[in-house]
């Protein structure tokens, strides 16, 4: 198959709004269970998934979690600016970010940008009784264009060295919902917008198939001898970007940063490099290592950005005279933990814009908990290379049966 000519058009179906979940349920763990096997469709109540799930097997969720990234300010002249946190700029460090004191700069979607040509934005508040100004400038050179738009790079700084920019956060951000919705963030957002076994503080918009799980489903996953492992990949609002181009060969997959500890790669090595997947995020994740172990097998001494997996690395035949085919997943998994070990660290911390699309071979992934996706997007084009086309079979009977879709919606187990 063609990867790069697939007609957007073949991967479009009709989504009535009245399908689209606007709120959760208030129990999360009873959202309905769709389960693909081999084919054959069914449906549950997810706080069964666990008697589905082979004993013994690799689980592997996205500790990430979603950060209050929207702020708004007010101009003297009443205009209503948004700035909307993208990505660390000073420092790119996402735990040295929320830490940092006095003043950070970020790369931000700028709302209202017609209305802020130049000067600084000003918000007064206070923390923990203590006031404090808050000032934002952009900083116009520094911004980064490309597909998606341009992210404007933007200073902030505050005059209060006791508090730091994740107090400041959670103090006057809000938390971005999908704009699907259509309606604003809630306070209970704050709560039902995050898994229950979120962390690491960095993403946008929340690793939705995670949202159904429960401490009491999560024990009953531990009851099967399941090994839950975690990484974290921050989610980007390019999850939300529809392919607008004809073909997919026109559709520029957005960066996104992955961090993976020795002791996941170890357990993957254990498990044959075999793994139940959480969410796309966490099938992004996987599969990009293995490429990412692929180019380490050409370049042991490669650096961290010279490991990123670029959108068309798995449609390539040959690298350098070597064909993929013949590098397995546990050597690509091992190149990697070499490659910890002769950098004398524990962590990768890697990047991603992997498409993964019809013709596309999986190399980890066995099973995977996802929940509906929108028409015409990359994550339905990854379900369908996971079922080896046969997604609309099992969105036919998510659209017949009550499903309610995207990310407050219910889910599937897909076994292909």
């Amino acid at each position: 198959m063609d990867t790069k000519h697939i007609k957007t058009v073949d991967y479009d179906y009709a989504l009535p709004d009245e399908r689209i979940a606007k709120f959760p349920l208030a129990r999360r763990d009873h959202s309905k269970l769709l389960i693909y096997e081999h084919g054959k469709v069914c449906e549950d109540i997810f706080y069964n998934l666990p008697d589905y799930l082979p004993k013994h097997a690799l689980m592997v969720f996205n500790n990430t979690r979603v950060i209050q990234a929207r702020m708004h300010f007010r101009k003297e002249t009443g205009a209503l600016i948004e700035v909307f946190l993208m990505e660390p700029a000073a420092p790119t460090d996402y735990e040295q970010m929320f830490q940092t004191k006095g003043k950070c700069s970020w790369l931000c979607m700028i709302g209202n940008l017609k209305k802020w040509k130049e000067g600084a934005l000003k918000h007064e508040f206070a923390i923990k009784g203590e006031p404090l100004t808050l000032s934002v400038t952009m900083n116009r050179e520094k911004s980064v264009h490309h597909a998606t738009g341009t992210n404007y790079r933007v200073d902030f700084t505050w005059d209060n060295a006791n508090i730091s920019f994740a107090e400041i956060l959670e103090a006057v951000g809000e938390l971005p919902i999908p704009p699907y919705l259509n309606r604003e963030t809630q306070e209970s957002d704050k709560t039902t917008y995050q898994t229950v076994y979120s962390k690491i503080k960095g993403s946008v918009a929340a690793p939705t198939a995670g949202l159904h799980f429960t401490d009491e489903v999560l024990k009953a996953i531990d009851n099967r001898a399941i090994e839950r492992e975690e990484v974290t990949l921050h989610v980007g609002a390019g999850t939300f970007k529809p392919v607008k181009s004809k073909e997919i060969e026109g559709h520029e997959m957005h960066t996104e940063y992955v961090v993976v500890h020795r002791h996941m790669l170890e357990s993957l090595l254990k498990h044959d490099c075999k793994a139940i997947a959480v969410g796309t995020t966490s099938v992004r994740t996987l599969e990009s290592l293995y490429y990412i172990g692929v180019k380490l097998a050409s370049n042991p001494d490669a650096t961290e950005e010279e490991l990123h997996v670029n959108q068309w690395e798995p449609y390539e035949d040959e690298r350098e005279g070597k064909t993929i085919k013949h590098i397995m997943p546990a050597e690509a998994i091992r190149n990697i933990i070499d490659w910890l070990d002769r950098s004398g660290t524990e962590v990768l911390h890697g990047s991603t814009q992997i498409i993964i699309a019809p013709g596309y071979e999986y190399k980890i992934v066995k099973m995977l908990i996802t929940n509906f996706h929108q028409p015409q997007s990359t994550l339905l084009l990854l379900v369908s290379a996971f079922v080896k086309g046969d997604w609309k079979k099992i969105y036919d009977y998510a659209l017949h049966n009550g499903f309610r879709f995207l990310s407050y919606g219910d889910s599937s187990l897909l076994i292909p």
